[in-house]
């Protein structure tokens, strides 16, 4: 099973202690993550900064090493929509907590791991 990260999925283990590849084992068992160029830019530029979210996108940039880099269909757009294209392409499970992403990914059926209740990961699907 191929997931798919988003830049806020890398941010969870800081933002909410959970232990992001641990969860998603528990949850897929075997699976192979993937990361699209957008994901590593946005990461890197969050890591830049000062604060608790930049902590927490450096700590996500060094767990990107888990994963592969995928190519996205077009590096020039938003990365929300690089993800978009890749998942719909792909027909891959998606990591996110963003609200947007994950509706419109659901809208167009394609499954969403997200948190539940900040504690856990749970996949949804419609």
């Amino acid at each position: 099973m191929t997931v798919l990260l988003d830049t806020n999925a890398f941010m969870m283990p800081l933002q909410c202690r959970i232990d992001l590849f641990g969860e998603l084992g528990n949850l897929l068992g075997a699976f192979r993550p993937v990361v699209v160029p957008g994901v590593l830019d946005e990461l890197a530029g969050l890591a830049r900064g000062k604060g608790r979210d930049a902590a927490a996108a450096r700590l996500g940039l060094s767990l990107t090493s888990r994963c592969s880099v995928v190519d996205s269909p077009d590096t020039s757009a938003r990365v929300d929509d690089q993800i978009l294209a890749y998942a719909e392409k792909n027909r891959c499970l998606v990591a996110t907590n963003d609200r947007v992403l994950r509706e419109t990914l659901l809208s167009r059926g394609i499954g969403v791991i997200s948190l539940k209740n900040n504690t856990k990961l749970e996949i949804f699907r419609r």
